[in-house]
C-alpha cells in the first residue's frame, strides 16, 4: 500500500517530465550558457577568463545607453497602442456600420511581414517620399520633414510604425473578450442610465482588465524581441547611430564587430531589463488588486 502511495506521487512527474526535458534544452541550457560566457572573452581563438569586463565597456558604450533610450520610447507607445485599441475594439463592438470591413482593414497591419511594412515605410517617409509629397501637394511646405535622416525624428517613426502594425492585435483581441461579456451587464448599466463613455469605464474596462494585462506584457516582450526588424530595414541604426535599440546593439557587438562574449554580455542586461520590467508591472497589479 505504501509503495503504491508513493508510486502515485512520482507519476505524475514522470509524465510532466518530457516537456520539463524539453524546456531545460531549448531554455534553461542556452541561457545558462549565455551567462557563463559573458563572463570570458576570446583571444587567438580561445575562450579565456574576461571577469565582468565585457559589462563594464558595455556600461562605457554611449550607445548602450542610446539603445536602452530608444528602448523606453518604445515602451512609452504602449499606453497608447493599449487605448486606441480599446476604443477601436468598444466602437467595433457596438456594430457600427461596416465593422466587419474596418476590422479586417485594422488587423491586416499585424500580419504584414515586418520587413515587407518596414520597406513601405522607408519609401513612405523618406525625404523624397510619399508622405512628403503629399504635404507639399496640399500646401504644407512647413510640415516635410526629413523623417527618417533626422536623428531627433528617426526614432520617433519606427515608434509610429509600430504602433500602426500593434493596434490591430489589441482590436481583435478585446473584441474576442467582448464577445464573451454577457449583454445583460450592457442592459442593465443601459436601464440605469449610462451612456457610452460611462458603460466603457465602468462595464468594458473591468471586463477587459485580465485582456489588458495579457497585452500589456506581450508588447513589453515585443518592444525587447522584434524592434530590430524594423531598425535593420528602415534606417540601419542610424542617422548618427541614433535609432539603435538593444537587439540591434546585440548584433552589432556579437555579429557584426565580432564581439560575441560582448554580446551575450549584452544580451543577460536585456534579461535581466525584462524581468524587472515584467516583476514591476506584477507588484503594481498585485498592489492595485489589494487597493481594490
Amino acid at each position: 500500500m505504501k509503495y503504491k502511495n508513493r508510486l502515485g506521487l512520482v507519476v505524475p512527474y514522470l509524465y510532466i517530465m518530457p516537456a520539463i526535458l524539453i524546456v531545460t534544452l531549448i531554455i534553461v541550457f542556452p541561457v545558462v550558457n549565455i551567462i557563463v560566457n559573458s563572463f570570458f572573452t576570446t583571444v587567438g581563438g580561445k575562450e579565456v577568463w574576461f571577469g565582468i569586463n565585457n559589462y563594464i565597456m558595455i556600461f562605457k558604450d554611449d550607445l548602450f545607453w542610446t539603445s536602452i533610450l530608444n528602448n523606453l520610447r518604445l515602451f512609452a507607445s504602449i499606453p497608447f497602442i493599449t487605448v486606441f485599441a480599446i476604443l477601436i475594439a468598444a466602437l467595433l463592438y457596438d456594430k457600427i456600420l461596416g465593422w466587419h470591413f474596418y476590422q479586417s482593414i485594422i488587423f491586416t497591419p499585424y500580419i504584414l511581414a515586418i520587413p515587407v511594412v518596414g520597406i513601405v515605410f522607408s519609401y513612405i517617409l523618406q525625404y523624397k517620399g510619399v508622405l512628403n509629397t503629399l504635404l507639399a501637394s496640399i500646401g504644407c511646405e512647413s510640415l516635410v520633414k526629413d523623417w527618417l535622416g533626422t536623428p531627433k525624428l528617426a526614432i520617433w517613426s519606427i515608434v509610429a510604425v509600430v504602433v500602426w502594425k500593434q493596434i490591430g492585435f489589441g482590436v481583435v483581441l478585446f473584441l474576442a473578450r467582448l464577445g464573451s461579456v454577457p449583454p445583460v451587464l450592457y442592459e442593465a448599466a443601459t436601464v440605469d442610465g449610462a451612456g457610452w463613455w460611462k458603460k466603457l469605464i465602468h462595464v468594458t474596462l473591468p471586463q477587459l482588465a485580465t485582456t489588458i494585462e495579457f497585452f500589456i506584457i506581450i508588447n513589453i516582450i515585443n518592444m525587447l524581441s522584434w524592434v530590430f526588424d524594423f531598425v535593420f530595414v528602415m534606417t540601419g541604426g542610424g542617422p548618427v547611430n541614433s535609432t539603435y535599440v538593444m537587439e540591434y546593439f546585440i548584433y552589432q557587438k556579437a555579429f557584426a564587430g565580432s564581439l560575441v562574449n560582448m554580446g551575450e554580455a549584452a544580451g543577460v542586461i536585456v534579461l535581466i531589463f525584462a524581468i524587472c520590467i515584467i516583476a514591476a508591472e506584477s507588484i503594481i497589479r498585485k498592489r492595485l488588486e489589494d487597493f481594490q
